[in-house]
C-alpha cells in the first residue's frame, strides 16, 4: 500500500469523507456558544469548538470503529471501513486515535477550568458509548449524551458557568439525537440482528416510528423551552416550523422501514439542524438591528 493510500484509509477512518455526523455534532454546539453569548461568540472560543467538534467527531469514529472491527464486515453498510478490511491496522488505529486526543485536550486547555473538567467526561463519555452496543438496547440514548455534551462545555467556555438553559438545549439535542440514530439504525436491523449488535431500533420493534416521533416532539418542546428562557423572538420560532416540516418528511421516508429512504431520512437532519441554528442566527441578527 502506497503512503497515499495509507493516508486516505486514515481519512476514511477518521470519516473526513462523510461529515455528516460533524455536521450533526456542530449545529448544536454552534447554537449553544450563540445562546450562551447573547448571539455574539468570542472569536477564539468559536474557533477552538470548531475544530474541537472535528477533531473528537473523528475520534469518536476510530474509537466506534475499534470496538466494532469484528462485526463490521459482516454488515453491509460497513464492510468496506479500512479496520475491517484490513487496510488499517488496530495499533494504527489507537495511535491516531490518542493523537487527536491529545490535540482535542490541547484545545480544551486554552479555555478555562470548568470546561476541562467537563472535558474528562466527555472523553470518557466517547470511549465507552461504542460498547454500548454490546450490553445493553439503547445504545442511541448514550450516544444522545456523548453527542449533547458539547452544549454544557460551550455555554461553561462563554460563561463560566452552566445555567439551566444549557439543560434544556441538552435535553432537545438528546432527543433528537435518539430520533435521528434511531433512523441510521433502521437501516442496519436486520444486519445487526444477526450479527447480535444491539440498538433502539431493534428495541422499539413495530413501534419504531411512534416512537422516534415521540422523541422528535420532545425536542422540539426543548428546544423551544430553550429559546423562551433565551428571549427569543420569531424568526428561531420560524426555525422550530421549519424544523417540524423536516421531521414530517423523515417520518415520510422512514413510514416503509426500507434501507435505502430511512438512511435518507437520517441524513435529512443535517438540514434540520442547520436551518434551526440559521434560524438562530437571523433571529438575533434582527434583534441587535432593532436596537
Amino acid at each position: 500500500m502506497t503512503l497515499r493510500d495509507k493516508l486516505h484509509a486514515y481519512a476514511r477512518l477518521a470519516r473526513i469523507d462523510r461529515p455528516i455526523g460533524t455536521f450533526l455534532l456542530l449545529w448544536p454546539c454552534l447554537m449553544a456558544l450563540m445562546l450562551a453569548s447573547g448571539g455574539m461568540p468570542d472569536l477564539k472560543v468559536l474557533a477552538i469548538f470548531i475544530v474541537g467538534v472535528f477533531v473528537m467527531r473523528a475520534c469518536g469514529c476510530i474509537i466506534n470503529d475499534y470496538a466494532d472491527r469484528n462485526l463490521d464486515g459482516h454488515v453491509e453498510r460497513t464492510k468496506m471501513r479500512p479496520l475491517a478490511s484490513g487496510e488499517v491496522s488496530v495499533k494504527e488505529a489507537l495511535l491516531l486515535f490518542v493523537v487527536l486526543g491529545l490535540l482535542a485536550f490541547g484545545l480544551v486547555l486554552m479555555l478555562n477550568p470548568l470546561v476541562v473538567k467537563l472535558s474528562y467526561i466527555g472523553i470518557v463519555l466517547t470511549v465507552i458509548y461504542p460498547f454500548t452496543k454490546r450490553f445493553t438496547n439503547m445504545p442511541q440514548m448514550f450516544l444522545g449524551i456523548v453527542w449533547s455534551w458539547s452544549i454544557p462545555m460551550a455555554y461553561a467556555a462563554a460563561t463560566g458557568e452552566v445555567p439551566a438553559e444549557a439543560w434544556w438545549l441538552f435535553a432537545a439535542n438528546w432527543c433528537w439525537t435518539v430520533a435521528y440514530d434511531t433512523m441510521y439504525a433502521m437501516v442496519d436491523r436486520e444486519d445487526d440482528l444477526r450479527v447480535g449488535i444491539k440498538s433502539t431500533a431493534i428495541l422499539f420493534g413495530k413501534y419504531d416510528r411512534q416512537i422516534i416521533g415521540l422523541f422528535q416532539i420532545s425536542a422540539l418542546a426543548c428546544f423551544v423551552t430553550a429559546g423562551f428562557i433565551a428571549e427569543r423572538g420569531a424568526l428561531y420560532l420560524l426555525g422550530i416550523v421549519v424544523f417540524i416540516g423536516f421531521g414530517l418528511y423523515q417520518q415520510r421516508l422512514i413510514h416503509d422501514r426500507e434501507r435505502a429512504p430511512c438512511l435518507k431520512a437520517f441524513l435529512n437532519n443535517n438540514w434540520a439542524g442547520m436551518s434551526l441554528f440559521v434560524a438562530l442566527g437571523m433571529d438575533y441578527l434582527l434583534h441587535t438591528a432593532a436596537l
